[in-house]
Order: structure tokens, then C-alpha cells, then sequence
């Protein structure tokens, strides 16, 4: 078969030899013969749609037999849905009858239209009808005829399923994924998109609707911050049909797509070319935010362990550090010579109390700064907490001189917010030996000298001997027999008198703590301290307070205008119920609370707890005095006595001691008594020994005197005869006799 200009085909037969006689002509078929030939159902159907023949294929292809068809509707072989439009139909082949009459052309057929068939078992089969006009019709009485030619399609149906399930699953699949999807041809023409494409890019769907692939790309190009190197890429991969490329895309409102490229084969032939498009921005974001926060991690792990190794006050070494550089020396060769000194600043609770944390912390810089310029560079200076410093020294020729310009570094002035301050310290130093090759031993030594420092009057540096452990053996057994002395009580209150100048009589006691131990007498500047440093100090100064309010109660009951003086701890202020315990023991003991002086240091004054001042001004308020004792000896002045809940001031006793002759001007004491009647407080004088000192006090109107002169602490049992003796030593001062002691 050969198919003709026509669509048709013929049968090529095979050639005739020439001057052949002429082949006979074949009879012409008859019409009827061919109409039962054929393969699809024929109906010829009258104007109103009744049949008037059908052939025999239409039999086989409905079942029924051809003489119940003819004579009945056709419609009846159309399902339904399929069974109206056969006028409209038979109209418009009529008009397109004559409209072709009138151009001298004859088609009296319409396009095939799809339908459903009904068999004679009511099964349905899917069917296409084509409809025309019969020129002659079967008999000529009829009117003008149509023939139906029914072809069963039903055998399209399983490939055209399969295709539409197909397409149907490709278009889900283009639509359905998160990326854009752009088919240009080889030409360079736009194939197809999805609708992920459209979205992506916001291109108006009326600009696609154009065809205008040129106005589509500049749309797409204004977008981009790099348009040429778009333009180049694609020019790259139309110029190599097969390859494939992936790069980013970055728009200009901060947006960033991923583009991949990939050649469209078909039967592997290249004809065109399929780009799709990720938005990656979230993920661009995230990964920035991933990278930041690594970045600030890493930043934050750098300042962790700066800070691991490193003072952050002062930019020493810190504890850790110094450690790992320790064990580092002491595990190096045998024989290195490693030193230690440790130091800290004396007093330096007093700075931070008077000046500010801030001042404390200015100090700590200075003293830090100062320390590095008194070694070398590979010398390690730490910063161990608090006021505490440490130096190690390896190989050093010279310890000894280094601790020495250490001290004397630190006796220049220092000038923190307009203030001078004197620093001072107290340092240890120890060395290795033979016996010494461990870091915690070495440390411990260095420590015990510095303490012996402190106790030789600071401001100076000791070297380790091993006598100081002795020492330091002696304070910890001091600390353990306090501690056994308390519970015991070993704790006694002697008393010593204080004598009024105006009366020359014993107007006050104080009461001061005394430990007996094993029948002796300790010095209270030996054990005062360990009590202060262990908090033993609390139970002491109660114990204090109630045997002196029980045991001269009937002392001060005699006279209201007598008073009984103790000492009272800042640490005991520290205690938030300490004014409820003093009012709770002087009701108990029956004492007038007006009765009482409780004589603070000046330093309780500036502790950061604003309790300590409440409680003095809560006791003041009750009727208590509150003296002001060892005045002098600190950093306050004179002109804040105006601000402090004081009533008396107290001179410390190395003031006094200036006195000799009594023919001295010193203009310290007068100053000190003048300031102190101008603000209305009232002067006791510690430490008076000597009647010239007496002589000199009063001439300055000191109020009160408190020394040997007149008695020394006694216990209660003596307290009597000590009164007595004050008031004959007074009397002898001024060469009259006592007419009797109150």
C-alpha cells in the first residue's frame, strides 16, 4: 500500500509488457455490494431520523436483526447524553449544502462527533458518528436523506486511557513540586511552565499569554542583581545543547534560587531544554543565621576560655592557670629553681568600705600593672581571688631582691577619683627544696610566711623558715581551744573602771572578755582576732552582755546615772536580730537600756549591710549609747562624725601615748576634743597611764579618762576595790583627799 495525494492508497500491481492486448474491463462494483462490505455500521435515516436501511455490519455491531431497525428512530442506538442535536445537525448540513452549491463545491459531511453506543443487551460502547447528506435518496418519493456511519472506537479507549493517565500524572508531578519548571525548544521558544514557575517569578499570566518570549526574559532579567551573567550562562548551554550546569540565582528584594539546567532528549535526539528553579532563600537564611551563630559561638568559646585561664579584672593569670604553669615547672628538669610568692594588700577591706568596690577594683588593676614590671616577661604574676596574688619566679638568680622591689613598689602612692591611698602588703615567699617538690606544699609555704608577715606589722615580706609552721600550728590550736573555751566556759568579764574628770568619781565600767586558760590569763590581742576570724566573736560578745548586765546590775541600779560598757563585734551586727537580743537580755537582767554603751569601730560604719547602722539606730532609739572607740586609727574623718549614730568618742591609746611630760602641744588631741564637744559628743581618753597625761587631757576638757592610772580590768569580785583605787588616784591628781567613791 502507497498512500496517495489524497490520503487514499493503492495497490501497486506489477507492469505489462508492451503491445499486450488490452485486458478486459472489470464490472463495476455494485453500490449495495459495497455498502454490506464495509466495516463500520451505515444507516441511511430519513429527515426525521427513522431508518430506512442499515447494512449488515451494523447487525453484528448492535445485534439486532436489519428488519427491527428499519422503520425505527436511529436515536434509539445512542445512549443517553448522545441523543439530542440530530435536527440542529441536519439543519446545518442543509445550509452547508447551499452555501456550497453557491461556490460550486459539494461537501455534504460534518467533522466525526464522539458518542456512546447502546447494544441490543443495553451494553454501551464508545462510538464516533459521522453525519452527511445522501444526494439520491433510496426511493424518490423520499425527501432528502441522511447517512449515519457509526465506527466503534472502544479499542481506543484502553490507549487513550493509558495516555490521559499518563499526561494526568506528569502534569501532577509539574505542578505538584516545589520547583519552578521552564521547557524552552532548541529555538530558543518557550515549550511549557508550571505553575510553581509563574509563582516564583510573578510573571502576570496575560505577558504569557503573548508568546512573547523576549518581553518574558527581560521581565525575568529586571529581577536578577546579575542579568548578564544570566545571559551568559544560558548562551553557554545553548551553545552546548548537551550539558548541564547548576548555579544561583540572587534578586534584587533579597531572594535566592537555585537554577539547574538539563538537555530534553527525544529517542535521544537534543530538542530542547528543561531549567528548573529552588527557592533556597529560607535555607540561605538559615544557613546565614548557622553561620552567625557558629561565628558568635566561636567568639563565645574564645572569651570562655579567656576567661578559664584569665583574671577578668586585671588581665593576670588566673588560679586555673597559675596551677598548669606550677605543675608545669615543677614536673621540668631536677634542679630548677622555682619560687613562690604570694601576697595579698593589708587592709584592704577598708578601701573597698570607705572608697567603693570601684576604688577596691582601680587598686587591684594598679597593683596587678605594678607586679609585672617588678619580673621578667616569662615570670608568671596570677591573680589568686579577692586581694591575693601570686608570683613564680623559675630560675631566678635572685628571689629575695624580687620580693624586695615588689614591697617597695607598692609604697608609691596610689590616686583612684582624687583620693591618695597608700597600698600595702604582706608577702610569703617559698622556695624549692628537697623536701619540697609538691605544688600544694610549696603554696602552703608561701602562705604561712605571708601571714607571718602580717603579724610582724605588715608592709614587708618574709621567706618561709620552718619555725613558722610552729606558728601557724599555735593559731590553729588557739581556734580549737577557743572554740573548747566557750562551750566550756572558760570565758570570764573583767572590768575597769572610767573615771569622770568633772566628778573624779567611776561613773562607767566596760566589760571586757577574758579567757583563763589552764589558770592563766590569755592576752586578749592573741585570741580577739581568732575569734573574729572564726565568728566565735558572736557567742563571746552575748556571753559578754549577759554576765555584765547580770553581774553589776545592782551596781547600776544604785545610781541611773551609771552606765556599763561593752564591745561590740561588727560581726555580731552583721546578725539581724542583734538589737532584739540586747533589749531582750537587759529586760531580763532588769538594766535600764539607758544605761548601756555599746562601743563599735569605726570600720562597722562602712560595711555594705545597712543593718549594722538600723540596729545602732534601733538601740540608740531604745535609750543606748553608742561610743565610737580606738577613734583615730582609720580612714574617717572628723567631719563625718556629724552622719554617724555616735554619743561619745573614744581616743585610741596611741594618741595618748604622744603624751610624755605633759609640756607637749599637740595639736592632733586638741583638735580631736574641740571637733568632738562642737558636734556634741562626749570624749573618753583609752590608755592613760601617767598623771601628766591625765594633767594634759583635762586641761583640754576631756570628759572622761580609762587607763592603768586608775585600775586595770578586774573581775567582778574586785570590781569594788578597783572603783575605790580610781577614785584615789583622781583625788591624788588633784592633791585633795576622796570623800568617798560612788
Amino acid at each position: 500500500m502507497v498512500s496517495n495525494s489524497h490520503g487514499g492508497s493503492r495497490m501497486i500491481a506489477s507492469p505489462r509488457p508492451p503491445h499486450a492486448s488490452p485486458r478486459p474491463p472489470h464490472p463495476a462494483p455494485h453500490p449495495e455490494a459495497v455498502l454490506e462490505s464495509g466495516p463500520d455500521a451505515l444507516l441511511v435515516v430519513s429527515e426525521d431520523g427513522i431508518i430506512l436501511m442499515v447494512n449488515a455490519a451494523t447487525e453484528r455491531m448492535f445485534g439486532y436483526a436489519r428488519g427491527e431497525l428499519v422503520g425505527t428512530d436511529h436515536r434509539m442506538l445512542l445512549a443517553e447524553g448522545f441523543r439530542s442535536g440530530f435536527r440542529r445537525l441536519f439543519v446545518a448540513l442543509r445550509k452547508e449544502r447551499a452555501a456550497d452549491s453557491d461556490a460550486g463545491a459539494q461537501h455534504d459531511d460534518l467533522p466525526p462527533v464522539e458518542a456512546y453506543g447502546v447494544r441490543h443487551d443495553g451494553t454501551e460502547f464508545q462510538a464516533e458518528l459521522t453525519y452527511s447528506l445522501l444526494s439520491t435518496p433510496p426511493n424518490p418519493t423520499d425527501p432528502v436523506c441522511m447517512t449515519v456511519m457509526i465506527r466503534d472506537t472502544s479499542h481506543r479507549l484502553q490507549a487513550d486511557a493509558g495516555l490521559r493517565e499518563a499526561m494526568s500524572l506528569l502534569s501532577a508531578t509539574l505542578e505538584s513540586t516545589a520547583d519552578g519548571i521552564l521547557v524552552v525548544s532548541a529555538e530558543g521558544e518557550i515549550a511549557g511552565v508550571n505553575n510553581q514557575f509563574v509563582s516564583m517569578w510573578g510573571i502576570p499570566r496575560e505577558l504569557l499569554a503573548t508568546k512573547n518570549d523576549d518581553a518574558v526574559l527581560g521581565f525575568v532579567l529586571d529581577q536578577l542583581k546579575d542579568p548578564a551573567r544570566f545571559i551568559e550562562k544560558v548562551t553557554a548551554l545553548y551553545a552546548e545543547p548537551a550539558a548541564e550546569s547548576h548555579d544561583v540565582l540572587d534578586f534584587h528584594d533579597g531572594r535566592t534560587f537555585e537554577r539547574y539546567s538539563r538537555p530534553q532528549k527525544v529517542a535521544n535526539q537534543v530538542v530542547g531544554r528543561v531549567w528548573s528553579f529552588r527557592d533556597v532563600t529560607p535555607a540561605r537564611i538559615a544557613q546565614d543565621q548557622i553561620t552567625k551563630a557558629m561565628a558568635d559561638l566561636a567568639e563565645q568559646a574564645a572569651q570562655l576560655k579567656a576567661l578559664a585561664f584569665q583574671d577578668p579584672l586585671t588581665g593576670l593569670s588566673n588560679r586555673q592557670l597559675f596551677n598548669d604553669h606550677l605543675a608545669a615547672a615543677l614536673s621540668g628538669p631536677c634542679g630548677t629553681a622555682v619560687d613562690l610568692l604570694l601576697l595579698d594588700l593589708d587592709d584592704f577591706k577598708e578601701v573597698n568600705d570607705i572608697l567603693g568596690h570601684h576604688a577596691g577594683d582601680q587598686m587591684l588593676i594598679e597593683v596587678g600593672r605594678r607586679l609585672r614590671t617588678c619580673v621578667r616577661p616569662n615570670d608568671v604574676v596570677a591573680r589568686l581571688g579577692g586581694d591575693e596574688f601570686v608570683v613564680m619566679l623559675v630560675g631566678s638568680p635572685d628571689p629575695d631582691a624580687v620580693a624586695k622591689r615588689i614591697v617597695e613598689s607598692l609604697k608609691v602612692p596610689v590616686w583612684i577619683d582624687g583620693s591618695m591611698l597608700r597600698p600595702s602588703l604582706s608577702l610569703g615567699l617559698a622556695s624549692i627544696s628537697e623536701d619540697t617538690v609538691d605544688a600544694s606544699e610549696l603554696l602552703r609555704r608561701a602562705d604561712i610566711a605571708m601571714y607571718a608577715a602580717k603579724a610582724a606589722g605588715k608592709n614587708r615580706y618574709l621567706r618561709f623558715r620552718p619555725e613558722m609552721m610552729k606558728s601557724l600550728i599555735q593559731r590553729t590550736e588557739m581556734e580549737s581551744g577557743l572554740r573548747l573555751a566557750v562551750d566550756s566556759g572558760q570565758i570570764e568579764v573583767h572590768y575597769q573602771p572610767i573615771v569622770s574628770a568633772k566628778l573624779g568619781v567611776v561613773v562607767q565600767v566596760e566589760a571586757l572578755a577574758r579567757w583563763v586558760r589552764d589558770g592563766e590569763l590569755v592576752p586578749p590581742q592573741q585570741f580577739i582576732p581568732t575569734a573574729e576570724r572564726s565568728g566565735l566573736i558572736v557567742e563571746i560578745g552575748t556571753e559578754v552582755l549577759l554576765k555584765g548586765c547580770t553581774e553589776l546590775q545592782p551596781w547600776l541600779a544604785a545610781d541611773r546615772s551609771r552606765r556599763l560598757a561593752v564591745n561590740v563585734s561588727g560581726v555580731q551586727l552583721l546578725h539581724g536580730d542583734f538589737a532584739e537580743l540586747v533589749r531582750a537580755v537587759t529586760a531580763s537582767c532588769a538594766v535600764d537600756p539607758r544605761q548601756l554603751v555599746l562601743e563599735v569601730t569605726e570600720s562597722v560604719f562602712f560595711a555594705d549591710d545597712c543593718r549594722v547602722i538600723q540596729q545602732l539606730i534601733a538601740l540608740r532609739k531604745a535609750g543606748a549609747h553608742v561610743a565610737l572607740d580606738d577613734f583615730g586609727t582609720g580612714y574617717s574623718s572628723l567631719g563625718r562624725l556629724q552622719d554617724l549614730p555616735v554619743d561619745t568618742l573614744k581616743i585610741d591609746q596611741s594618741f595618748i601615748s604622744m603624751i610624755r611630760t605633759g609640756a607637749e602641744k599637740l595639736p592632733i588631741l586638741t583638735a580631736m576634743i574641740g571637733m568632738a564637744h562642737g558636734l556634741g559628743l562626749s570624749v573618753t581618753a583609752e590608755g592613760v597611764q601617767t598623771p601628766a597625761q591625765a594633767e594634759y587631757l583635762m586641761n583640754l576638757e576631756c570628759d572622761s579618762l580609762q587607763g592603768f592610772l586608775f585600775s586595770g580590768p578586774e573581775p567582778q569580785a574586785a570590781l569594788g576595790p578597783a572603783i575605790a583605787r580610781s577614785a584615789q588616784a583622781f583625788a591624788a591628781l588633784r592633791g585633795g583627799r576622796v570623800s568617798g567613791n560612788r
